[in-house]
């Protein structure tokens, strides 16, 4: 674990890679549970494109989604606005490691089952069974309400936050005032690759924890993250304790219909973690390989529970590569 540069707030320097991708990943959880979101603008300059991903939900909530894979970059090399295909967003930094602001506007999707999403690709013409057209609004600021946290191997760093601001669904209203994280990554993205699981949530006595459990083939697990203790901000002095996570994460989880875990456990003895996962609401994603692959990504708002009863909120992912079709035997 490093200092994060404030300078690697902005855009980088791609390399050559055709799946080398900057990306800007932002979710949150109302303090009340009843909704909850996040927004991804993941930028592919190898192939001159941009995809933008938001996505709000709740438990007693349709899925709200605005999915476009096919934006075209940002105008000038060191922008993070995009105004195409009917939708406008801007990803602003206010300031380096404390906040950044998500303002959008555009065309989006409700779903009456989540599992729908995986039923076409993205942008596909053919609307899946009850699922209707809306116009998602977004505008929210993520505030620092930890240290920033630098993975050791790659180039990608984690920001625990408070959230705030509003979206309107159809033009209804709603505020936001709540908790999320939100992480800054600039490498290779194969979605199709292997398997992982990543969270970030927030205990009610203030603990933050973050992992990801990339599952590279049988038997070859690699893992990043952190806890932090309670009291902390973005400043040098942070409450409580800060413990980075480099190996010894765990993350088993039980399927049920769609591929979507029903339940699951995350286990590192190294830092003290354990912690019953509850998926409450999902909020997936489809991504489709040029060559034909399919990799299902479904996230989840959770709660998550640990073995001396605190219990808290944050979301949850799994990228799952799905199989492919076996060729007929002659």
């Amino acid at each position: 674990m490093y200092a994060v540069d404030p300078g690697d707030e902005g855009r980088h320097e791609p390399g050559p890679d055709v799946w080398w991708n900057e990306s800007w990943y932002l979710d949150f959880v109302a303090d009340d549970g009843s909704i909850g979101g996040y927004a991804r603008l993941g930028l592919y300059p190898n192939q001159s494109v941009a995809w933008w991903t938001v996505a709000v939900v709740g438990p007693d909530r349709a899925l709200v989604e605005a999915v476009d894979l096919a934006l075209p970059l940002p105008l000038g090399p060191a922008d993070m606005d995009i105004e195409a295909h009917g939708t406008s967003l801007a990803c602003v930094i206010e300031e380096p490691l404390q906040a950044m602001r998500v303002v959008s506007s555009g065309p989006g999707t409700r779903y009456d089952d989540p599992g729908d999403v995986y039923l076409h690709a993205p942008g596909d013409p053919v609307p899946a069974p009850g699922s209707s057209p809306v116009h998602l609004d977004l505008d929210l600021v993520w505030r620092s309400d930890g240290r920033p946290h630098h993975y050791v191997r790659t180039t990608r760093y984690e920001i625990p936050c408070l959230v705030e601001g509003t979206l309107a669904i159809d033009g209804e209203p709603i505020a936001i005032t709540g908790q999320g994280q939100r992480d800054h990554s600039w490498a290779p993205r194969d979605w199709w690759s292997f398997d992982w699981c990543w969270f970030a949530g927030r205990l009610d006595d203030g603990t933050r924890a973050h992992g990801v459990d990339i599952r590279v083939a049988p038997g070859l697990r690699l893992s990043f993250g952190y806890r932090q203790g309670p009291g902390g901000d973005a400043g040098d002095d942070i409450g409580g304790d800060d413990v980075g996570i480099e190996d010894g994460l765990v993350v088993d989880e039980a399927l049920g219909d769609h591929g979507f875990p029903t339940s699951g456990t995350i286990v590192c003895p190294p830092v003290g973690l354990d912690l019953a996962v509850e998926p409450i609401a999902f909020a997936p994603l489809r991504f489709d390989h040029p060559d034909g692959r399919i990799d299902h990504f479904p996230r989840a708002m959770t709660r998550f529970t640990a073995t001396d009863g605190r219990t808290g909120l944050g979301w949850i992912e799994w990228n799952q590569v799905q199989p492919q079709p076996r060729p007929d035997a002659d």
